[in-house]
């Protein structure tokens, strides 16, 4: 295996874990807390967290040589802030480890992948662009307040577009910090250096936690993680069979369960972000960019805290800038390859729309509901289509 890093790998996992991070890590901070985490054992689940999926992310990336990146589950997270109140401790845990189980057995069985089979290409490109629009427009809605950060950026883009096709997401985020830098919007204020440690905590089984947070965690993170980050593999051409990588997010789950792994899976969005061309110019090397992501993702885990503040100095419009800016590649090829052909058109602007509505039913995410309704509609609409053309093709005999 030739060693081949460059800057915009480098580049692109960075970026991939700062917009990780700073949008959700917030939450995890209050599913610790709702569990009754002590500050040592929130120190323990960022531990646990960042060397699970940097482990994860680094074996499946260098075994498969594709950008395979995994990262936490957000909604699951969400869930958890409310779903563990009132819950102990090692209640919280043994629900960990009971959906990680059902995530282990889920990608053991192959069951995933003999689903995903039934999902057109179409459709997967669409619940994708859906997933990833919200941050297209989110390059734009800062702007409203953020007009000279926003703007430089964008001209960087563009200029190094046309000059420096391959730094072009380096130097928008070094304008970007540059930018920053000069209107006082770095804050670094609560930025210490801290080790993280592993705090084990024994778990404790119950029914009533078991069936009420531990079965939803796992269909939140299969329905609203696990799918896209399939479908985000599939849409960039890289073919991965799911089963192994579901299998090695739930293993990874039962081994840091203890230590505060609530939950891993398969990225989306900030996969994207290490698959599209700005990652790197050559498709078969992008695995560097998610390898780099995992290198991150491992420093993040040794100094927990450390890095939590580190990225919480960065203004939200810069990370919202430069996620925009990394993923519009990715979003007007997934619009692309969704409605190229017309007669998977409908469904797959439907999928699209629900998807990037961000309506959330029962606990599960968009992305689920967006991929039923466009299925729904592929096959009673492909039924129909069959039907038709068998009619034209009667009339055409008899004629």
């Amino acid at each position: 295996m030739k060693f081949s890093l460059s800057l915009s790998h480098v580049s692109a996992g960075f970026i991939a874990v700062l917009v990780g991070y700073t949008s959700s890590a917030a939450i995890v901070f209050q599913a610790a807390t709702a569990a009754g985490a002590t500050a040592a054992e929130i120190s323990s689940w960022l531990w646990a967290i960042g060397m699970g999926m940097g482990l994860s992310t680094i074996g499946l990336s260098l075994y498969y040589r594709m950008p395979v990146l995994t990262a936490w589950s957000t909604p699951g997270a969400a869930l958890l802030v409310t779903g563990l109140s009132g819950i102990t401790l090692a209640e919280a845990v043994g629900v960990f480890l009971f959906s990680s189980l059902l995530i282990t057995l889920v990608g053991f069985s192959g069951g995933f992948d003999k689903i995903m089979r039934y999902v057109p290409a179409p459709l997967a490109a669409a619940m994708l662009a859906g997933v990833l629009f919200q941050f297209g427009l989110n390059l734009f809605n800062v702007a409203g307040t953020h007009l000279t950060l926003v703007l430089l950026m964008l001209m960087t883009y563009l200029g190094a577009r046309r000059l420096l096709p391959r730094y072009v997401i380096p130097l928008a985020l070094l304008v970007g910090f540059v930018v920053a830098g000069l209107q006082g919007q770095l804050r670094f204020e609560n930025f210490e250096v801290q080790w993280s440690s592993p705090v084990w905590v024994t778990p404790e089984f119950t029914l009533q936690s078991l069936i009420g947070v531990g079965i939803p965690l796992f269909i939140v993170t299969m329905a609203s993680q696990n799918l896209p980050g399939i479908a985000v593999l599939r849409a960039n051409g890289y073919k991965v069979p799911a089963s192994p990588l579901i299998s090695t997010t739930g293993i990874t789950g039962l081994l840091l369960a203890p230590f505060g792994g609530f939950a891993y899976n398969l990225a989306a969005i900030t996969a994207a972000i290490c698959m599209g061309k700005d990652a790197g110019p050559d498709p078969d090397k992008r695995y560097w960019a998610s390898v780099s992501a995992g290198c991150f993702y491992l420093l993040a885990g040794v100094f927990g805290a450390t890095v939590a503040g580190l990225f919480a100095a960065f203004p939200e419009a810069l990370v919202m800038a430069i996620a925009g800016l990394a993923l519009l590649g990715t979003i007007g090829n997934s619009l692309a390859g969704a409605l190229a052909d017309e007669h998977s058109r409908e469904a797959s602007l439907l999928t699209f729309l629900i998807t990037a509505s961000g309506i959330s039913l029962v606990g599960i995410g968009s992305a689920f509901w967006g991929i039923l309704v466009g299925l729904a509609a592929y096959y009673l609409l492909s039924d129909k289509r069959k039907s038709n053309e068998s009619e034209v093709a009667r009339d055409s005999s008899r004629a």
